[in-house]
């Protein structure tokens, strides 16, 4: 016995410790979560060296996003705690998923899901990289 604590003891206390460590684990995550457009936009210029966001699609489950720039579309995607990003350029390799799209990205990130995003609106992110100017209000909302 460590200590004197019985069996019981030690087992509640290490039930105990991995609860706590589930809720760390689980607040970090959901740090690393692409919320809104405008979140998106603004982690991809952080990641992305020289990179100035136009718009942004984001899945609906905050695991990933694209982001529309300057002739490139940052793709951007959750790794376990740690969140990815490169530059692909248009056209994107898309197919389609089970609720959304795939993006093949040729880069060490593979195939990126976004949940919820149906390939024209891909499209529409592209042109926006490709031509910029005006606003998608639809896909990119003006208020966020």
């Amino acid at each position: 016995m460590i200590l004197g604590m019985t069996a019981a003891q030690i087992a509640a206390a290490l039930l105990a410790l991995a609860g706590l460590l589930a809720i760390a684990r689980a607040r970090r995550v959901a740090e690393v979560r692409l919320s809104t457009p405008a979140e998106a936009r603004a982690r991809a210029e952080e990641l992305l060296a020289g990179f100035e966001g136009r718009a942004a699609l984001v899945g609906a489950d905050g695991r990933a996003a694209l982001v529309a720039g300057d002739g490139v579309v940052a793709v951007l995607h959750r790794r376990g705690l740690k969140l990815a990003a490169y530059r692909l350029l248009p056209p994107l390799d898309v197919v389609a998923a089970v609720e959304g799209v795939a993006v093949r990205t040729g880069t060490a990130l593979g195939e990126v899901t976004l949940l919820g995003v149906i390939e024209p609106d891909v499209r529409a992110a592209e042109a926006q990289a490709l031509q910029g100017g005006g606003t998608l209000h639809r896909l990119f909302p003006a208020d966020d």
